[in-house]
C-alpha cells in the first residue's frame, strides 16, 4: 500500500523532530514544528466544514507556513488546489468556480487579490476564508472565517482524517485549449509512487539540502516537498523575488544546496547571463530538470562548471505525475547539436510510442508517446469528455482494464530502449517551464473589443524562454488597435508568461487551401521579422 503524502512528514517528525525541515531566508521550521502547524491547520479546516474529497484552494505565496497549510489540507482529508497569486482575478475566478472549494487559504499579501475576487463576485458561495497570518482589520475586511489567532489556539497534537491512497491529494490547473484552465487530479498513490522510486534511486539522504524552486502550482514542487520529507532532508524554498540570474546563483551557494531541481529555462538563464561561478557550486551533488527541452550547449556548460554533480533529464506531463522517464548523462556531450534523450521509464511507469489507434509502433518509427502505470491521473476535474479523449483504454492483449495517457508528444524508441522526444502534435508549447495551450491565448485575444480574428503560434528560440509566443491579429475595420493596447488589456485575464512577446497586425490571416489558418506560414513570417512587431 502506498503511503499518504502527509505520512512522510509524520514519520520524519517522529524520527527526528528537531531536524530542520524547511527554510526560507531567516525563517526555518523543524520537522516537529511543521508537523504541529499542519495539525492545527487541519483541525481548523475540519471546523470550517472540510471533509474527505473536499477541495481547499491555497491562495498564498511559497513560505514554510504555506507548506504547512498544504499538508494540513491533506490531514483534513481534502485535496489542495494551489493558485498562482499573480494570475488575474478573472482567471483565478474561473479556477475557483471549477474547484468549488470548501475553504480558501489566504495570507495578508493575498488579501488584495481576494478583494478583487469579491468585486467580481467570483468567490464561491460558502467557501470559508482561512488566514494563515491575518488578524484584526485586514481579517475583518476580507470576512475571514478563521484567522491566525484561531490557528494558534488549535490543538497541535497529531491529527489525520480518514483518507485512502486513491483519494485526490492535489488538483493542479494547467492551461486549457478551450480557453479555460483545466484541473489535473493527482492522487496520493500517483505522487507517492514517484517519490518512493526517486528518493532511493537518486540516493537522497537526510544530510542534504534540496531546492524548492518551482511555484507550488507546478507539479515539480510536489517532489521538492515530499521528496525532502521522505528523505528527512532540508527543503530550501527559493523566494519568488529571486529572479535575477546572479541572485539565484548566490542563493544556491549561500544555501549550500546539494540538489537543484528546476525547469531547463532556469539553467539556460544562468548560462545566458554568465551567472555560473567559475568554480561552480561546490556543494551541489545533483542537478535534475524537467518540463521542457534543455539545449545541449547549456548542459555542456553546466557539466564543465559543476563537474562533481550528476545530471538527469526527467520527462513527464502533469497528467502522469511529476515525471515518467529519466536519462542521466555521465559524460560531457561531445556534440552540442545532439538532443538529450528522455530516457527510460521510472519505476512503476511504462512508455509506449503508438499510432492513431494507440497500437505500439516499431522501434525507430515516430509516433505519439503514451504513458501507463502508477503515475496516471484519474483525469481532468469534472471534465469527463476531455478525460476520455486523453486517457484511453490500453488496447494490448493482457492489459484489460488498464489505461494509457496520450501525451500529444511525438517520440521514437531506439533499439536500446531509450526514448527520444521529437516535438508536439498539437498547439501546446512550453515557455519558461510553463505548459501553455495556445488556444487559451487565442480565446483571450479574440474576446477583446476591436479584434476581428487572431492566431497564436510558438516559435523556438535559443533564449532562456525556450519558445516565443507570437500573435497575429486582424483589427475591426474601424479600429486602430495596437499591440500595446492589446497587451495591457490581456494583463487583466492572462498571467504574464502567457502574453505574446511578438505581434503582427494584418488585414487578414493567411489561410491554406481548405480554408484553415495557415499557421506554418505565420511561423515563417515571424521567423523572418527582426523587430517584435510587423504590420501589414
Amino acid at each position: 500500500m502506498s503511503p499518504l503524502l502527509h505520512d512522510y512528514l509524520v514519520a520524519s517528525a517522529q524520527a527526528a523532530p528537531e531536524s530542520t525541515a524547511v527554510v526560507m531566508g531567516a525563517e526555518a521550521m523543524t520537522y516537529a514544528q511543521l508537523d504541529a502547524m499542519s495539525n492545527r491547520i487541519a483541525r481548523v479546516l475540519v471546523e470550517a466544514g472540510c471533509r474527505r474529497h473536499d477541495r481547499v484552494c491555497v491562495l498564498a505565496d511559497k513560505t514554510p507556513a504555506t507548506i504547512a497549510a498544504l499538508i494540513g489540507v491533506l490531514k483534513a482529508g481534502a485535496a489542495y488546489v494551489p493558485i498562482d497569486v499573480a494570475s488575474p482575478a478573472v482567471r483565478t475566478g474561473r479556477m475557483l468556480e471549477k474547484a468549488e472549494p470548501r475553504a480558501i487559504v489566504v495570507t495578508t499579501e493575498t488579501l488584495a487579490h481576494v478583494e478583487d475576487l469579491m468585486a467580481l463576485e467570483a468567490l464561491p458561495v460558502g467557501a470559508a476564508l482561512v488566514g494563515l497570518d491575518t488578524d484584526g482589520d485586514a481579517g475583518r475586511r476580507a470576512s475571514l472565517a478563521f484567522g491566525s489567532s484561531d490557528l494558534r489556539q488549535a490543538d497541535a497534537e497529531e491529527f489525520s482524517a480518514p483518507s485512502q491512497e486513491d483519494d485526490p491529494a492535489q488538483i493542479l490547473f494547467t492551461s486549457g485549449s478551450t480557453g479555460a484552465p483545466k484541473g489535473v487530479v493527482v492522487t496520493h498513490r500517483a505522487a507517492a509512487g514517484f517519490i518512493d522510486w526517486a528518493v532511493p534511486h537518486f540516493g537522497i539522504s537526510a544530510q542534504e539540502r534540496l531546492s524548492g524552486h518551482p511555484p507550488l502550482y507546478f507539479d515539480l514542487s510536489t517532489f521538492d516537498i515530499y521528496g525532502a520529507m521522505k528523505a528527512l532532508a532540508e527543503l530550501h524554498l527559493v523566494p519568488p523575488a529571486t529572479i535575477l540570474p546572479r541572485q539565484l546563483a548566490e542563493f544556491i551557494l549561500a544555501s549550500g544546496l546539494t540538489q537543484l531541481f528546476c525547469v531547463p529555462s532556469v539553467m539556460a538563464y544562468l548560462v545566458h547571463f554568465d551567472a555560473l561561478p567559475e568554480d561552480g557550486f561546490p556543494a551541489l551533488r545533483r542537478v535534475l530538470w524537467c518540463g521542457e527541452v534543455l539545449p545541449t550547449p547549456v548542459l555542456i556548460e553546466w557539466m564543465r562548471r559543476v563537474p562533481q554533480a550528476s545530471f538527469t533529464n526527467l520527462y513527464g506531463p502533469t497528467e502522469t505525475t511529476i515525471a515518467s522517464s529519466y536519462h542521466s548523462i555521465s559524460e560531457v556531450p561531445a556534440d552540442p547539436t545532439q538532443p538529450i534523450p528522455i530516457g527510460t521509464a521510472c519505476g512503476g511507469e511504462e512508455l509506449l510510442v503508438v499510432d492513431e489507434l494507440a497500437q505500439p509502433v516499431p522501434d525507430g518509427k515516430t509516433g505519439e508517446l503514451a504513458i501507463g502505470g502508477i503515475g496516471l491521473s484519474p483525469g481532468y476535474w469534472r471534465e469527463p469528455s476531455m478525460t476520455a479523449r486523453s486517457f484511453v483504454s490500453d488496447p494490448r492483449p493482457g492489459h484489460d482494464g488498464e489505461r494509457l495517457y496520450r501525451t500529444g508528444d511525438l517520440a521514437s524508441r531506439r533499439e536500446d530502449g531509450v526514448f527520444l522526444f521529437l516535438g508536439r502534435t498539437d498547439s501546446q508549447i512550453k515557455s519558461r517551464g510553463y505548459r501553455i495551450e495556445l488556444g487559451e491565448i487565442e480565446a483571450a485575444v479574440a474576446a477583446l473589443p476591436g479584434v476581428a480574428e487572431c492566431a497564436v503560434v510558438g516559435l523556438p528560440t535559443s533564449g532562456f524562454e525556450g519558445t516565443s509566443i507570437c500573435c497575429a491579429y486582424v483589427p475591426m475595420p474601424v479600429d486602430e488597435l495596437d499591440p500595446v493596447t492589446i497587451t495591457n488589456q490581456l494583463r487583466r485575464t492572462l498571467p504574464g508568461y502567457m502574453i505574446p512577446a511578438r505581434w503582427q497586425r494584418l488585414s487578414s490571416l493567411p489561410r491554406n487551401s481548405n480554408g484553415k489558418i495557415d499557421r506554418a506560414h505565420l511561423r515563417e513570417q515571424f521567423s523572418g521579422t527582426v523587430a517584435g512587431v510587423l504590420t501589414a
